[in-house]
């Protein structure tokens, strides 16, 4: 996937690592790393006030690419860096790092649609989205 600094995401956030996020073997398990994305995603998408979806329209998650490169240990914190990697026509796809004590422990590529809740079906991005999120589009620094 990609070489990391949390320095180079233009959206920066983090969690709290829960005693309850650890599995038998003494660190974070797997399927709290979703959760800490999750936290980025949900801070990319609805952290200015006002969500960047349509009024009759949500996002989902169409693809989820989780690579682990490090164990993640309580107790702490992650460090959450979030941006854009592209912008389509109803989607787009974001590259998420988690960091623990500025190592990077994963990094995921998450691409999501914008839907009509009444019909699932996707619907184009509106041009006023569109520039907004072209702020968080990452820089070439970003391998």
């Amino acid at each position: 996937m990609h070489q990391l600094a949390l320095q180079y995401f233009p959206l920066k956030t983090y969690d709290k690592i829960r005693y309850a996020d650890t599995d038998r073997q003494g660190h974070v398990n797997n399927a709290a790393f979703s959760t800490f994305l999750e936290t980025g995603r949900v801070e990319f998408l609805y952290g200015g006030g006002q969500p960047l979806h349509l009024e009759e329209a949500s996002f989902v998650i169409a693809s989820l690419q989780l690579q682990f490169k490090q164990e993640l240990t309580w107790p702490g914190t992650v460090e959450i860096g979030t941006g854009l990697l592209c912008i389509g026509n109803s989607s787009v796809t974001l590259l998420q790092g988690l960091f623990q004590y500025e190592v990077c422990v994963a990094v995921a590529e998450t691409s999501i649609v914008q839907v009509l809740n009444k019909t699932g079906k996707s619907i184009p991005l509106s041009e006023h989205t569109k520039q907004v999120l072209a702020q968080w589009l990452l820089k070439d620094q970003i391998k």
